[in-house]
């Protein structure tokens, strides 16, 4: 899904584009962490203390932030397409609180 889609439509329904840009930013977060916990498993089964670099406490150190940048890479460069779902769902959500918020106001 176009992220990009949605939110106009959701601008047109009365949603601030500061938030859908939130909202926007926080869907493809959520796919970063999500993808982040898919791949730590793979790097956890890898034995590097037979590479030429011998892995190490160091290594251990740097890997989940390698993880966290390789998955928000992912990410950003469309991933698995969890993020327009998401995006959708929290759109949705947004403005369907904004509407209770016109109608307790008539």
């Amino acid at each position: 899904m176009d992220l990009s889609a949605a939110a106009s439509g959701a601008i047109a329904a009365g949603v601030p584009p500061a938030q859908v840009a939130k909202l926007r930013q926080a869907a493809q977060d959520f796919e970063a962490m999500a993808l982040g916990q898919l791949l730590q498993p793979i790097f956890a089964t890898v034995d590097m203390s037979h590479n030429p670099f011998g892995g190490g406490a160091a290594e251990a150190a740097v890997q989940p932030m390698l993880v966290d940048a390789l998955a928000k890479n992912i990410a950003a460069h469309g991933g698995l397409g969890l993020a327009g779902p998401v995006f959708e769902s929290m759109l949705h959500s947004q403005e369907a609180t904004n509407g209770a918020r016109v109608g307790a106001r008539r």
